[in-house]
């Protein structure tokens, strides 16, 4: 690899310019302690400190109250968060930031407790048997989740277009759809979560209808060159999402048809547990991707600087998300830069509600002053 890296080269994703090809990736961190879940000062702050990214994706935002499954997440589907999304949009922007909030609904993976005791939606009838945290941190074994109706999946892909027109009057430079990581739409893809017989299970086609539904949902208040989408191909044995045989052909099937897209990116994972013993599922997802679709390809999980500027050059990715990295480190683009030394993460404040391990890590020349 030569000397130059390209981590640093900046990049034009559908109609956004990017300063760098550093990715913030999406975490969710549990600050919105309010009583409307909405975004403040604490994620003005923490999202600014992180402005030097080329990109910025926020936290999952519940598209409403039926997506929610996690404590303390800041929505985009009242008027208290739509206003504070806009303070940190508009905070990031003065910082010389890019910014696209990550449209998401948790579908099964969620608790009654989140809904008034109601079951949470799915495509299907299958609990996938998993534990979670309520809102009061106690935690309980998943419920076999309600099927969704026609009507109540109509009503969501509305819940989702309506989520990106509060995005959109938010600031936000672009919008990306969550359908990875065993949550909603994603459970429409895989056999195991989705087994329907009706326009919605079954065929490649009909497991794909939704995601294509929602698409054209957002694309109401965002054209296509300022989506994103993420997938995880590979994801097995999180969240009771299991791959099978139909798997990849099916996520192959799916890239395939997001060439028809001008999206700004297509957001992919490296599979979360080790896949190499089963035959049917991809380990390197990027390798096997960048074929088959013609956009921008992002992909995350686990790079570091070395890893992320070898992607590139290898040209199997145009972008890197990181995560963890971002956390500790929030001015990563320039330790890159610097080839400088990276602080290490406290797992134990990732979900906690305060700025304790949220808004507190040092920069570099903060470092250098104390």
């Amino acid at each position: 690899m030569s000397t130059k890296q390209p981590l640093l080269e900046p990049i034009t994703i559908g109609a956004v310019e990017l300063k760098n090809r550093i990715v913030m990736a999406p975490m969710t961190r549990c600050r919105a302690t309010n009583e409307h879940q909405a975004p403040d000062e604490k994620h003005v702050d923490y999202y600014t400190q992180r402005a030097g990214a080329g990109l910025i994706i926020t936290e999952g935002s519940e598209v409403s109250r039926k997506g929610r499954g996690y404590p303390f997440v800041a929505g985009i589907f009242n008027d208290a968060q739509v206003e504070g999304w806009k303070k940190v949009v508009d905070s990031v922007h003065e910082a010389d930031g890019k910014i696209f909030l990550q449209l998401w609904h948790v579908g099964r993976t969620s608790l009654p407790d989140y809904h008034e005791g109601q079951l949470p939606w799915a495509p299907s009838a299958v609990n996938p048997d998993t534990e979670l945290r309520n809102q009061y941190g106690e935690k309980k074994h998943t419920a076999t989740p309600h099927a969704m109706t026609n009507e109540e999946i109509a009503q969501t892909v509305k819940e989702f277009g309506d989520a990106a027109a509060n995005a959109k009057k938010a600031g936000f430079d672009g919008i990306e759809i969550h359908s990875s990581n065993g949550y909603l739409i994603h459970q429409f893809f895989n056999n195991k979560s989705n087994i329907r017989t009706d326009e919605y299970g079954g065929s490649n086609e009909n497991k794909a209808r939704f995601f294509f539904e929602v698409l054209d949902a957002v694309k109401e208040s965002f054209p296509d060159n300022r989506i994103g989408c993420r997938l995880n191909p590979s994801l097995n044995g999180v969240f009771g999402i299991e791959g099978t045989p139909d798997t990849i052909p099916f996520f192959d099937y799916l890239v395939n048809r997001l060439n028809d897209y001008d999206l700004a990116y297509l957001h992919l994972s490296e599979p979360f547990t080790d896949v190499s013993n089963i035959n049917f599922l991809v380990s390197d997802i990027a390798k096997h991707y960048r074929p088959i679709y013609s956009g921008n390809l992002m992909i995350n999980n686990e790079f570091n600087r070395e890893s992320g500027n070898q992607v590139i050059e290898n040209k199997h990715a145009d972008l890197v998300a990181y995560g963890k990295l971002f956390i500790s480190n929030p001015d990563l683009p320039k330790r890159f830069e610097l080839k400088a030394e990276t602080a290490d993460w406290n797992q134990e404040t990732f979900y906690s509600q305060g700025r304790e391990g949220y808004t507190d890590y040092p920069t570099l020349d903060e470092e250098a002053k104390s």
